[in-house]
């Protein structure tokens, strides 16, 4: 599936209770969002760490691709990487975080699923493995904001475009990334695994 199509990638902020907690932040009453580039999207194996950043965190996430009628299409498992550090200094300064959120691979991707496969969004659980420890479990029964309700505040409100993607937010279990690390991630309905990735981190 080509990805050089899709022009913003609309990431939900705190749509897990658990990880606005960690953060020192408010659960949100509605959904907020911030925008990383399509460009840097990532579809393949390995991670470039940028140089500029020494706190590269990862945030695992259920993505959607949307289609010609602004629905959902296809599922992914997607890395929100954050520079921690240029997040911090741009909150502190009143700024935007572009620059800690779409850098250059500064979204990682799995293969893609169709929609069809993950039945009613309601038993959907995924998992991210750091050098084979789980750091982060997450399951859309526990989120602020359903995969439906995000995609219609998006509609309402923003330019919504065929081959965007949609970020649902990631669970607690946030953490720093460094050279050597690897990461592998899961994504199963009911029990059964329908994705898995797996990202060597450079």
């Amino acid at each position: 599936m080509s990805l050089h199509l899709t022009q913003n990638i609309w990431a939900v902020g705190r749509n897990y209770a658990d990880h606005a907690k960690e953060m020192n932040a408010e659960t949100p009453t509605v959904p907020f969002f911030f925008l990383k580039s399509g460009n840097c999207l990532n579809p393949g194996s390995v991670i470039h760490l940028p140089k500029w950043s020494q706190d590269v965190h990862y945030e695992l996430e259920l993505a959607f691709r949307i289609d010609e009628n602004l629905s959902f299409s296809h599922a992914t498992l997607a890395l929100d990487l954050t520079a921690r550090d240029a997040q911090s200094h741009a909150k502190k300064s009143g700024q935007p975080w572009t620059l800690a959120k779409s850098f250059i691979g500064a979204c990682p991707i799995g293969s893609w699923i169709s929609v069809l496969e993950l039945k009613e969004f309601e038993n959907i659980t995924f998992e991210l493995k750091k050098n084979h420890q789980i750091v982060q479990s997450g399951q859309t029964r526990d989120m602020v904001f359903k995969p439906a309700q995000l995609l219609e505040f998006i509609k309402d409100h923003y330019p919504l475009s065929e081959h965007d993607l949609i970020l649902t937010g990631t669970p607690a279990g946030v953490g720093p990334l460094h050279s050597g690390d690897l990461l592998t991630a899961e994504l199963r309905v009911e029990n059964q695994t329908l994705l898995t990735c797996h990202w060597d981190v450079i």
